[in-house]
């Protein structure tokens, strides 16, 4: 009868969880407790609401893969300053996490080893505090890095600067190395530096095949340097400085030459390092000895100690005695648990049992125990594929062995290819410091790239790109192919499985964009004078007419959007025309998408909104618009359009002109952009007549 309440208790709770799994989409409700955890002010992630949907984009910084499931979480450099949620194990597929440069404190919650997809987890630049979890050993799907330090990693002069910078936030991870993390075999970087771990170097790290760099400098170990790190093949780098290591440096730590760095361990001593005497022969810190309690150790190991030791030092004779009886009561009591147990997990599976059969048939239900490799359903808009990888261990594989099938050559995939590590290191992990103009479909960051030049680095999300890879490389490759003085040039990209993001990376153009110097009132600086005007129209017409030109290595393309955002202006006053080709890479959606604000800026030709579609006329018509924005100096030019009446120049120039230009090249100007603006298409003009008439008048 004891046992009554109990099942009545047990009946209650599944009632309540079969009723919560009746409700809400498990993913959403995972994010939003994560949320509350990183965000507890609710500053920073406004858009994570219940009512929203991660895979539309409603939630910033959260991609979904093809199957409609959380693939990405990218929250670096927001200013985040909660804790990591457990609840983030709610997202099964989850493949990249990435939280650096945030001042996130707490433990990292060992529920994350769970997550049996992550291959990237980035917590770098935190104020996490506690022990690794030994947990994270068994996250065999991790490839790329693991970072839990407060540094980029740079080389010689870089890095000694970066050491200096005290605005950089640090981890406080304490404890000792899991000697589980050896199990991670497709590891290529693990990184811990500047955190206060103790302890010593596990042996284990040594079976890590594929680490290229491992960074432990700036904590507190000590004994010896394992002779297993001498014998990853793979390894390259191995800092040490900055801890307390003594013993014989292993002689085979020799080959990586200045990639080894151990300075500020005044026990250390070895053969044929510059900075390290002699050992002693009777140094008792051997190579062999890594780690306390290790498989090479002579101290007593807990399995060591006979099972009959007498280890209860407060077991008196009365209560010894009593041992038996306490036993039995306890092996009553497990019985009884167990019983209990089992009749719950029953009752539970039938009530998943039942709602699944409710939903056989239904079009929205995807499988949330593993990662789905049917075919995705119709209702959901199919993603991208994966597109390119350019993950840390693997490398670019679509382009490498030719599958893409659009004729990239090595020579091209090479010259044009940045790995993540540029790309990240350059924006300082995607700072917002760093953001230049977001919209919907794509971020832009400026960038400093490791040989000191200035790039502008567009990150777009998969899920907004061409569905099929071939298409998508296809663009690609026709963006790698446009060069113009008055064309912003690509200088190469990167794009990434685990981050769900491609990268296009550009030459940062100084001066910013044409709108930035209309409508310009107290700014005397950003008064464009009559020369520099005539200029600009003249360098916007020869990159157009290069674009429309069909030359044995490049195809025609027409441009669809050009606007007084997309032509920038570079440090002599050149005009560079910008995402020339882009909507060769972009779904049909996001291109229509990103048509609205220059539909409503007056740039589109009337025959778009009458069939839908693109010609080089189209690109003609925007031309004629940017002209009158140039010599009016106004983003609003919609009362000039071409008709009955006569347009005079004094109504037409800007004002900031005080009169200072040539009439008779503002009335050719002013005419060119009236024929160009004309409403049928086949009264305008090509491009190469417009040239033609600005080289003769102007």
């Amino acid at each position: 009868m004891a046992l009554v309440p109990v099942f009545r208790f047990v009946l209650l709770f599944l009632l309540a969880v079969e009723l919560e799994l009746s409700w809400g989409n498990p993913e959403v409700r995972a994010l939003m407790e994560v949320k509350a955890a990183l965000d507890p002010e609710d500053r920073i992630l406004s858009s994570w609401t219940y009512e929203g949907d991660p895979c539309r984009g409603d939630f910033e910084g959260v991609a979904c893969n093809e199957h409609g499931k959380v693939a990405n979480i990218s929250l670096q450099g927001k200013g985040l300053t909660g804790c990591i949620s457990p609840a983030v194990v709610g997202l099964k597929c989850l493949s990249g996490l990435y939280l650096h440069y945030n001042a996130i404190s707490g433990k990292i919650p060992r529920e994350i080893a769970n997550l049996t997809e992550l291959s990237d987890l980035y917590l770098n630049v935190n104020n996490l505090s506690g022990s690794i979890p030994v947990e994270v050993g068994t996250m065999t799907s991790l490839q790329g890095e693991f970072f839990s330090h407060p540094f980029l990693f740079l080389s010689g002069e870089e890095m000694r600067q970066k050491e200096k910078n005290s605005d950089l936030c640090y981890n406080q991870l304490t404890g000792s190395i899991p000697t589980q993390l050896g199990r991670l075999k497709n590891l290529s970087v693990l990184a811990l530096q500047s955190n206060h771990l103790s302890g010593a170097i596990p042996a284990s790290l040594g079976d890590l095949t594929q680490l290229t760099r491992l960074d432990l400098s700036f904590n507190r170990l000590f004994g010896s340097i394992p002779v297993k790190l001498a014998q990853i093949p793979q390894l390259t780098v191995l800092d040490v400085r900055n801890n307390s290591l003594s013993g014989n440096v292993p002689s085979g730590l020799r080959r990586l030459s200045e990639g080894f760095q151990y300075g500020s361990n005044k026990g250390l001593c070895g053969v044929g390092f510059a900075l390290l005497g002699v050992c002693d022969s009777d140094d008792p810190l051997m190579p062999n000895k890594p780690e306390p309690f290790g498989p090479d150790s002579r101290g007593f190991r807990p399995q060591q100690i006979p099972e009959s030791a007498n280890l209860n030092s407060n077991c008196n004779a009365s209560r010894c005695l009593n041992s038996p009886k306490s036993f039995s009561g306890t092996v009553i009591v497990g019985i009884v648990v167990v019983a209990v147990g089992v009749m719950v997990c029953g009752l539970f599976a039938f009530a998943w049992y039942r709602r699944r059969k409710q939903k056989i048939g239904s079009a929205l239900e995807v499988s949330n125990s593993r990662c789905s490799t049917d075919q995705p359903k119709e209702m959901f808009r199919k993603s991208a594929s994966p597109l390119i990888s350019l993950e840390y261990s693997n490398g670019w594989d679509p382009l490498a062995d030719g599958r893409s099938g659009v004729g990239f050559s090595q020579e091209v995939s090479q010259s044009f290819r940045f790995n993540l590590e540029e790309v990240e290191c350059a924006t300082q992990y995607f700072s917002e410091v760093n953001l230049l103009r977001k919209s919907n479909f794509a971020a832009t960051y400026k960038g400093i790239l490791r040989d000191g030049s200035i790039v502008a680095i567009k990150s777009i999300n998969k899920t907004s790109c061409k569905t099929e890879e071939a298409e998508f490389l296809k663009g690609l490759k026709l963006l790698t192919l446009l060069h113009h003085e008055n064309l912003v040039s690509l200088r190469g990209f990167c794009c990434s499985r685990g981050r769900g993001e491609c990268f296009l990376v550009y030459d940062f153009v100084t001066n910013g964009s044409l709108s930035q110097y209309l409508d310009v009132k107290d700014n005397a600086q950003r008064v464009l004078d009559w020369p520099t005007r005539v200029s600009i129209i003249k360098g916007i017409a020869k990159g157009i007419h290069y674009l429309h030109g069909n030359r044995p290595n490049k195809p025609s393309i027409v441009h669809q959007n050009i606007s007084a955002e997309k032509i920038l202006i570079d440090q002599h006053f050149t005009p560079r025309l910008s995402g020339s080709g882009l909507h060769k890479l972009l779904a049909d959606d996001v291109v229509f998408s990103t048509l609205k604000a220059s539909a409503a800026m007056g740039y589109l030709a009337p025959e778009y909104t009458t069939v839908g579609r693109f010609t080089e006329k189209s690109d003609v018509y925007s031309f004629g618009v940017i002209i009158i924005q140039i010599l009016t100096g106004k983003t609003n030019v919609t009362r000039f359009r071409p008709g009955p009446d006569s347009i005079k120049l004094e109504d037409t120039l800007d004002e900031n002109l005080h009169g200072d230009f040539s009439k008779p090249e503002a009335a050719k100007l002013v005419g060119i952009a009236m024929i160009c603006m004309s409403e049928m298409a086949n009264q305008r003009p090509t491009m190469e007549a417009v040239l033609q008439q600005l080289s003769i008048s102007c």
